[in-house]
């Protein structure tokens, strides 16, 4: 099992920015966020590849969320910039065993280790 934990988030005003920092214990492979806000099922924000070379984002991410890894200290990051009220939802942290990134992105259900979440709000 690996414990997650995330921290960076909070309220912002539309076309402001934050960044997640999600911290891992234990043996990762692919590594992402998803989101989740009142009602509404999961959806992938991005995911990056073990080695961290690889990113992948949805459509409504691209270009303004970008996602990291540092390798030797098992973190991955999310800088979110220009932040709009439908950004808001609780953020997860989220770790797959396995190396398809990208399906992990579009199945977030399917993740096996998932942090706490963290509340993103986004005002206009």
């Amino acid at each position: 099992q690996v414990l997650l934990r995330e921290s960076g988030g909070g309220a912002v005003q539309a076309g402001g920015s934050l960044r997640l920092t999600c911290v891992a214990e234990g043996y990762t492979l692919c590594m992402g966020w998803f989101r989740q806000a009142p009602g509404k099922k999961r959806e992938g924000v991005a995911a990056i590849s073990p080695d961290g070379s690889r990113p992948y984002y949805v459509d409504s991410t691209r270009g303004r969320f970008t996602i990291s890894r540092d390798t030797a200290k098992n973190v991955v990051y999310l800088q979110m910039n220009n932040l709009t009220p439908e950004d808001t939802a609780m953020y997860y942290c989220a770790a797959a065993r396995s190396v398809l990134c990208d399906y992990s992105l579009r199945s977030p259900d399917e993740y096996n280790d998932v942090g706490q979440g963290i509340q993103v709000t986004v005002s206009s």
